[in-house]
């Protein structure tokens, strides 16, 4: 009986295999290959080769094996020893602003900018002016980006400082950290600011010595008084979002975030998406306290039109520590000028307000994004889930606390308890690890600015970001403060503990940053089934002398299979019709 059974055999095969489909796969658009390929996945870390069909992986493994699914119209790209790395995901920024900070004159210190004291300021401020004199001439003389830190007379520049560059034009200057302002007496008057204006709740007007006149220094919600009178700049929104887009792409990156954004900014960032001019994608988080007509927009939601969607509401708890606004349990280690010594900053919103917020946030399904500096803005943040969650229900809502740059480690096992997502600053350990620990925070807490080995330690999956314009959106620079934290100036490591191996900073920018979106399955990580959205490096983290990361330069950005950036041009590819990879 088993020899019948046996000679019956290669009948079953035949019929077997007419049963299955064995016609070879579909021809991929895109191969690559030629160098590392970094696909931060932990069943297979590193692949020789990839292909993408029609803006998705559909192969990764070696060389034998994808090229096999090479046909006569597939393109190819030799990385040429570059390596590969999926592409970059903003966690935190403002994308739009980018755009429109180049309106205005740059006061950054260096690396970013040439202002080194108030005199460098003051010039730069009437170059600015005189350029723009050449044609219709400025109505308000504006500047974005000092740093008190950074001056070598270490205070914020008064009204009579600004006076000085014009008496006649109102003139404003935008702290580095977007959360203090300084204006002259004609911008003051503008705004209506005088000795009889009271501060604003969750800001204040900086007074003189002994007076209550003005000193021109602005906190918080008082910069709102000034901005509020100042003309818009006659320009056009989608080229401004264009140029945002740009910096983006030039630095690596296929998602950028709009992290507390306007109508106009969301129609703008729209305006693209619907004219197929968006080349990367976009999520924007509305103003939880200006209004809230944005989230009934038909972009609401977890899926893209054209690029863009609206992913929740972001809200802001306090203010900034490097201008020591930040609201903090203890008490600032140098208080500034004319504040008790008792100073710890304060809240931004009464505590009801936040709570109603995060409580609506909760029962809308929003997502909620809560901006907290300060480890005071932090225990707010988590009282107010805690208490939404009891009143809601547990489910899996992904809430962020973004900066998260003084949090306790007892904090971060509250964010674990949660569900809320640290987002860490870590570019404050390169700009401000030196003022931290000698001015803001002193020397433990200055060393414990944003905690990752505190966050790793526990398991807690983090993201990393720029917070752009606040520092530029350069996602290399991102990736080596994560990993060697060294402070401008100084060099020194701030907080060695908390040095986190290149791999997990790439997570944190990849795959980490994918789930803070809930995009966990269709971003991150270089997987079949994945989009194709990469970024090519000029060498390898994972294997160059850490201290060196930060000379790595981006090549190319691919967003879906399609090159939207290659650095030997000037500026991204040409914006035509979608399309594969061209060879290389």
């Amino acid at each position: 009986m088993r020899d019948v059974e046996f000679r019956r055999l290669p009948q079953l095969a035949v019929v077997l295999f007419a049963l299955v489909d064995v016609s070879p796969a579909p021809a991929a658009d895109l191969i690559i290959t030629g160098g590392p390929i970094i696909t931060v996945d932990e069943r297979r870390p590193q692949a020789e080769a990839l292909a993408v069909r029609d803006g998705r992986i559909v192969a990764v493994g070696s060389r034998e094996e994808v090229l096999r699914l090479v046909g006569s119209a597939t393109a190819t790209l030799d990385l040429g020893g570059r390596t590969l790395v999926p592409g970059f995901i903003d966690a935190h920024g403002h994308a739009y602003s980018c755009g429109t900070q180049s309106l205005a004159a740059n006061l950054r210190a260096a690396p970013d900018g040439h202002v080194t004291d108030i005199a460098s300021l003051q010039a730069t401020l009437r170059r600015w002016a005189a350029e723009r004199e050449r044609g219709r001439g400025p109505e308000w003389i504006h500047g974005v980006g000092y740093d008190d830190s950074q001056l070598a007379e270490r205070r914020h520049p008064d009204r009579d400082d600004l006076d000085a560059v014009s008496a006649d034009l109102p003139v404003t200057v935008i702290h580095q950290s977007g959360h203090l302002a300084a204006a002259n007496g004609r911008a003051l008057a503008r705004a209506g600011i005088d000795a009889a204006t009271p501060d604003p709740p969750g800001g204040a007007i900086r007074r003189r010595p002994g007076t209550q006149e003005p000193d021109g220094v602005l906190e918080g919600a008082a910069i709102q008084l000034v901005t509020a009178v100042q003309p818009a700049e006659p320009v056009d929104a989608g080229a401004i979002a264009r140029v945002a887009q740009d910096l983006y792409l030039q630095n690596g990156f296929t998602t950028a975030q709009e992290g507390k954004s306007r109508p106009a900014v969301d129609a703008a960032w729209a305006g693209l998406a619907d004219c197929g001019e968006l080349l990367m994608d976009v999520v924007s988080y509305p103003s939880a306290t200006q209004g809230l007509q944005a989230m009934e927009s038909p972009y609401v939601g977890r899926r893209y039109r054209g690029h863009f969607r609206i992913g929740g509401v972001k809200v802001t708890l306090d203010g900034s520590p490097q201008g020591r606004t930040a609201w903090l349990t203890q008490p600032y280690y140098r208080v500034p000028e004319g504040r008790s010594i008792d100073y710890a900053g304060y809240p931004a919103l009464k505590e009801e307000r936040v709570f109603a917020i995060v409580d609506e946030a909760f029962a809308r399904g929003w997502q909620l994004l809560a901006h907290v500096n300060g480890d005071a803005a932090a225990d707010q943040l988590i009282r107010a889930v805690r208490a939404a969650e009891q009143r809601h229900g547990r489910a899996d809502r992904r809430t962020v606390a973004i900066h998260a740059q003084t949090v306790r480690d007892d904090q971060l096992a509250a964010f674990a308890e949660l569900g809320i997502v640290p987002s860490f600053f870590t570019l404050h350990t390169f700009y401000w690890g030196d003022w931290h620990r000698h001015t803001v925070l002193g020397p433990e807490r200055g060393c414990n600015i944003s905690p990752t080995g505190w966050a790793l330690r526990r398991g807690l999956p983090f993201t990393v970001h720029h917070d752009a314009p606040v520092v530029p959106a350069d996602g290399i620079r991102v990736l080596a403060a994560t990993v060697n934290r060294v402070a401008r100036g100084s060099g020194d490591v701030v907080g060695a503990e908390h040095c986190v191996p290149p791999l997990m900073a790439l997570k944190a920018m990849t795959l980490w940053a994918a789930r803070q979106y809930f995009e966990e399955d269709a971003k991150g990580s270089i997987e079949v089934g994945k989009l194709a959205d990469f970024t090519v490096l000029s060498a390898n983290p994972l294997a160059v002398d850490p201290m060196r990361i930060g000379e790595i330069r981006v090549e190319e950005t691919i967003k879906e299979g399609r090159s939207v950036y290659r650095r030997q041009r000037s500026a991204p590819a040409a914006r035509s019709a979608p399309g594969p990879h061209p060879p290389q």
